[in-house]
């Protein structure tokens, strides 16, 4: 029978949840790197012990964390990211691992430079981390101040996808409420070139050769709080999903609305249809419904906690447009967590287990496509990531 685990990036440190494909009995193990903020945690789709995870702290700087067994241990494995928009080597990197060529392997610190564009781009931290899915060793990483970065050699050494940062419309990206990060990215498992990302508050781009060039996808975007409504960039994208059969397909939580394309991003349209709110951080596709797709809606982007104080998940069976509320075993009254745009997940076990955390401390798993739902664990930190393995 397969297992499962789940990975849970929170304010305190990192928790690796495990269960049979029964998922209803739970081992928790954790705290790791505790009292660490771990905005990101994520495993390997080409090797099941091979785990990422984004280590960071005001005081220490950003780090990237690298398990071969599992979780069961953790190094840094060093790296040095490149930081120029051409991709060369600039003498001035902001690192974010550890620096392997001191003495005393102290992690450094971030700061702000120039890169010819007249603004300072200022690395912060790691937000999201997409391991390849055919080489355990190739990994992206999207930071904030927005740009991306690719490791082949398991996190040792980073260099810059500068074409991005380098698109003509960077200078006038801005960034959202919680910082301008590279939040998401999505590889396409059919083609290895092509990569769509998206950017709190620049929109959604694509690139069709590897990171090289990157083009803006935002058509029938509407977004009232830039000056031009019909704008390629400055669009406030919360998070995107794509299933796998289906690349061209690829939904959307946005600063309000719910948003899906079928031409790869050429053209979007609002499938918003009956929720309570349109506003919310997470999206996800159902790992066999390529049409099932589910989302929290939370009630404005001044009130970041459910409608009504009732917790409900939503699905769309039909691919927007019509949507259910799933509350079984979830709380309906007086409940004002939120859940933010990486703590949603779904495994690949059939019937589809579907996953998600809240800044309350709860995971939650539904192992009926959305059903059901059981607390695997209630205290927790505030969780900030969400990500499953499903193993043999």
């Amino acid at each position: 029978m397969s297992r499962i685990r789940v990975l849970v990036g929170t304010r305190k440190g990192a928790f690796i949840l495990t269960s049979d494909g029964g998922r209803g009995r739970w081992k928790v193990d954790g705290p790791h790197f505790a009292g660490w903020e771990i905005y990101h945690l994520k495993g390997s789709p080409a090797d099941a012990d091979r785990l990422y995870a984004s280590q960071s702290s005001s005081w220490f700087g950003q780090i990237i964390q690298r398990s071969d067994d599992g979780g069961r241990t953790w190094t840094p494995p060093g790296g040095e990211p490149t930081t120029t928009p051409d991709g060369t080597p600039s003498g001035q990197s902001n690192r974010f691992a550890y620096d392997t060529s001191t003495e005393t392997g102290k992690p450094l610190t971030t700061h702000q430079w120039y890169d010819g564009t007249q603004h300072p781009w200022e690395f912060k931290r790691v937000w999201h981390l997409e391991p390849s899915t055919t080489d355990p060793d190739s990994v992206y990483a999207g930071v904030e101040d927005a740009a991306l970065f690719r490791s082949s050699d398991g996190g040792r050494s980073w260099r810059e996808l500068a074409g991005l940062r380098g698109h003509e419309s960077g200078p006038s990206w801005q960034p959202g409420a919680g910082g301008m990060g590279l939040h998401t990215v999505v590889l396409d498992p059919g083609d290895p070139k092509r990569i769509f990302i998206a950017i709190s508050a620049a929109g959604v781009f694509r690139s069709d050769d590897g990171g090289r060039t990157w083009a803006p996808k935002n058509r029938g975007l509407r977004s009232q709080f830039i000056p031009d409504p019909d704008a390629p960039v400055g669009h406030c994208v919360h998070r995107i999903a794509m299933h796998p059969s289906r690349p061209n397909t690829l939904f959307m939580q946005k600063h309000w609305d719910v948003m899906r394309t079928d031409d790869g991003g050429e053209s979007w349209r609002e499938v918003s249809g009956d929720l309570p709110s349109d506003f919310g951080f997470p999206i996800d596709v159902h790992a066999h419904e390529p049409e099932t797709v589910y989302v929290v809606p939370i009630k404005s982007d001044s009130e970041h906690y459910p409608p009504e104080g009732k917790l409900r998940v939503y699905r769309s069976r039909t691919g927007g447009d019509a949507w259910e509320p799933l509350t079984e075993g979830l709380p309906q009254g007086d409940c004002y967590v939120n859940v933010l745009r990486d703590a949603m997940c779904v495994d690949r076990l059939d019937p589809c287990g579907v996953y998600f955390g809240t800044t309350g401390g709860q995971v939650y798993v539904s192992p009926d496509a959305g059903d059901h739902w059981t607390p695997i664990v209630r205290d927790l930190p505030a969780v900030l990531s969400v990500e499953v393995q499903t193993l043999p």
